[in-house]
């Protein structure tokens, strides 16, 4: 790539910020704090409404619909608690819902009416009340500390102490300090939490899910990527946890839906919970994606899925179990690999090392600067470095226990039996065993719902094939005291220590080991072995990565500083899961050389996949019955004739966006974010017009099988909509 070009591109990617009030030079790219969008130039874009319309302290507005869905956005839709996020955002308490008799996953779920509404499990809703730049007393705390340690902690401690104080002031709030900056800025977010959400209406999984990891990713989609919840608190208003008794909230806002939809060009934005970029980082944070981090674990991620769904081949049970963990780890795998193609194509880390040249020349050249950051870019690079030296280790130490599930088993246990022994008497023991057994089982529970025990096996086998392999700073010193002489010696150590535990087996695990003090104490075995040998090697290695958090802290608070002075703005920062707005328009782009891409799909091509023999792109034949009918109702698109499915434009979104409501000029629904194209995964490093695109599904699809394929008619009705 041409450098004139890389360096471009690079210019109009890094943006940052010094305090909560941030400006971008470059309107269409960014994920705007609330307190920006007076900065934002949204007018000058399109917006037919005030920014006042958006947000407006102390007075409501478009924000207050938006919620978080666990990891997900999502918006209340109705008066009464209704809230339309994506179908793979409740996957997981569908998951939980779903039996082989009551398939749910499978064949969708439509519930007539509130009574038949059912506990979506493990989804919790937040919703911003209120934010305050928490910087200066956070920064203030360590203004003379030097030791890296100290410092991260102090911060640690602080950020929780203010968060404490918020909710002791208000005791109705969650409070959560989120760095916008690392080591430069931290702002005080206010949340309303609800615990109580339930399923309202679930689209089948050929119509959710519709192209499957075929088209992940990918554009053209055809995906119905919806679902309806709705969320509960207690008759006094407050939250509660799930319970008969509990009325439907009711927000301080809801979107109206437009049912007209958009046409190509339009003004469009997206309110939502953007999860994490990393755009303000120097190249060598790029060479370590690029060279560990996601070759790594998109190649793990995607053995592990091969083991897992293997097991549930002829087992239905079995397959709906891992299934949210297949798709988790599926969704992931094709992200790192898409970033992995865009990192080269675009070559971000020579872009990033000529700016990171340039930024070193620049303070050099100024003896104020020098005098402060003489030292700041060969101090990152010193850092990277030694992160380099045992970045295998790292990784493999960090999906050690959410890969082997038997290992995060017997390391859970062990970790209670260490807290059991430490109490000082046998009566102490017994109060210590009582008060907090239920919460143990709670944990270990949690984590056999989605356990299979030859997947674990075979995934262990891989893992531990892999350290025997390692060498220099990155080998696992456990590993290299068992004197293996092949890896399959190593294989069959840790398939052995997992068939020979009864911690791997649920009923055993609890009629025995955790049966009363004496019997866990009593209990041991070469897998919780294992997990203490691993606890004891891994102490001193997490403390040095937490020694080197805090090196880190401090020094991209001084890159992010001297890179302002250097461009002379302030930035934008990077996503971090608090509520942001993003703009664009509806708009196709071009992949490659000679093709281009139309930003709307629509029925037909849906039908035109599902002749492809592909099993991933079977529908419900009521899909092709109703468009052979020509029985599109008020949805179709002008000009086609059609109901338009999915939709393109080149908004900046990245993971967290999932479920966030895409709105028109006049702050109405239009559509729901679910994903980006291929090409646009390189988001979370970089944004660039030419090739970030963005995935929603057309609210007039939705309508569509709501009203002609699903007889959710009552969701129509609830939202407001005349048909």
């Amino acid at each position: 790539m041409n450098l004139k070009f890389r360096s471009t591109i690079f210019t109009a990617l890094l943006l940052g910020a010094a305090s909560i009030n941030f400006s971008a030079s470059v309107p269409d790219e960014g994920m705007y704090p609330l307190s920006d969008l007076n900065r934002a130039g949204l007018k000058k874009a399109g917006l037919k409404i005030n920014e006042t319309d958006i947000y407006n302290p102390g007075n409501i507005g478009l924000v207050d619909a938006l919620v978080q869905v666990s990891g997900c956005s999502g918006s209340f839709v109705s008066p009464n608690g209704l809230i339309i996020t994506n179908h793979h955002c409740a996957f997981s308490a569908v998951q939980l819902a779903s039996t082989p008799a009551f398939n749910y996953l499978q064949n969708g779920f439509v519930a007539q009416n509130q009574e038949q509404e059912i506990e979506a499990k493990g989804l919790t809703i937040r919703i911003t009340e209120s934010y305050e730049d928490v910087s200066a007393k956070i920064l203030n705390a360590v203004a003379h500390v030097t030791d890296p340690v100290e410092r991260i902690n102090i911060i640690q401690k602080k950020r929780q102490e203010l968060a404490r104080e918020a909710e002791k002031k208000d005791p109705s709030i969650k409070a959560e300090v989120s760095e916008m900056f690392m080591g430069k800025s931290y702002v005080l977010f206010h949340y309303k939490t609800i615990e109580d959400v339930r399923l309202v209406y679930i689209p089948r999984q050929d119509i959710g899910e519709f192209g499957g990891e075929t088209d992940n990713w990918v554009w053209p989609r055809h995906t119905g990527d919806f679902s309806f919840l709705r969320a509960y608190v207690a008759p006094d208003g407050k939250s509660a946890k799930y319970a008969k008794t509990n009325v439907p909230y009711k927000p301080k806002k809801h979107l109206k839906v437009n049912p007209n939809g958009v046409n190509e060009n339009d003004f469009v934005f997206i309110l939502g919970y953007p999860g994490r970029t990393f755009r303000h980082r120097p190249a060598a944070y790029i060479a370590y994606q690029q060279q560990y981090l996601l070759p790594y674990t998109s190649e793990l991620y995607d053995f592990q899925n091969n083991q897992m769904l293997q097991a549930g081949k002829d087992d239905k049970a079995t397959e709906l179990a891992l299934a949210t963990r297949v798709k988790r780890n599926a969704n992931v795998l094709k992200n790192y690999r898409g970033k992995l193609k865009g990192l080269r194509n675009i070559d971000l880390i020579g872009a990033k090392q000529q700016e990171d040249v340039e930024l070193a020349t620049f303070i050099a050249s100024k003896p104020e600067l020098k005098a402060k950051y003489a030292t700041l870019m060969q101090d990152i690079d010193n850092h990277y470095k030694l992160v380099f030296t045992d970045a295998q280790k790292e990784l493999w130490m960090n999906n050690l226990y959410t890969g082997i599930r038997s290992l995060q088993l017997a390391n859970t246990i062990y970790d209670f039996k260490e807290a059991l022994a430490k109490q000082p008497s046998e009566k102490a023991k017994k109060a210590f065993f009582d008060g907090n057994i239920d919460r143990l089982k709670k944990s270990l529970s949690d984590v056999f719902e989605s356990f299979n025990l030859q997947a674990d096996k075979n995934i262990a086998a891989h893992m531990f094939a892999q350290a025997q392999s390692f060498e220099n700073k990155n080998v696992i010193q456990t590993i290299v005291n068992k004197n293996f002489t092949s890896v399959q010696q190593a294989e069959d150590y840790i398939t052995g220590l997992i068939a020979n535990s009864k911690v791997v087996n649920q009923e055993l695990l609890l009629q025995e080991v955790l049966k009363d003090p004496a019997s866990l104490l009593a209990y041991n075995d070469g897998l919780l072995g294992l997990a203490a040998a691993f606890s004891q090697e891994f102490a001193p290695f997490r403390a040095e990565l937490k020694r080197r958090e805090g090196v880190l802290n401090r020094l991209m608070g001084d890159y992010v500083a001297v890179k302002e002075v250097f461009q002379a703005k302030n930035f934008i920062p990077d996503a971090n899961s608090t509520l942001r707005l993003t703009y664009g328009n509806i708009k196709g782009y071009s992949p490659v050389d000679a093709v281009y891409m139309s930003p709307f799909t629509t029925v037909k091509g849906l039908l035109e996949k599902g002749n492809s023999g592909n099993p991933e792109f079977t529908f419900p034949q009521a899909i092709e019955q109703a468009w052979l009918n020509k029985n599109f109702g008020p949805y179709t698109k002008p000009g086609t004739n059609d109901v338009p499915v999915n939709i393109l434009y080149n908004m900046d979104t990245t993971g967290g966006n999932s479920g966030s409501p895409i709105m028109n000029a006049y702050g109405e629904l239009i559509g729901v974010n679910f994903d980006r194209s291929y090409d646009a995964t390189i988001n979370d490093f970089a944004w660039n017009e030419a090739y970030s695109r963005s995935i929603g599904v057309d609210i007039r699809y939705v309508l569509w099988i709501a009203d002609k394929i699903d007889n959710a008619q009552f969701i129509i009705k609830e939202m407001g909509v005349k048909n």
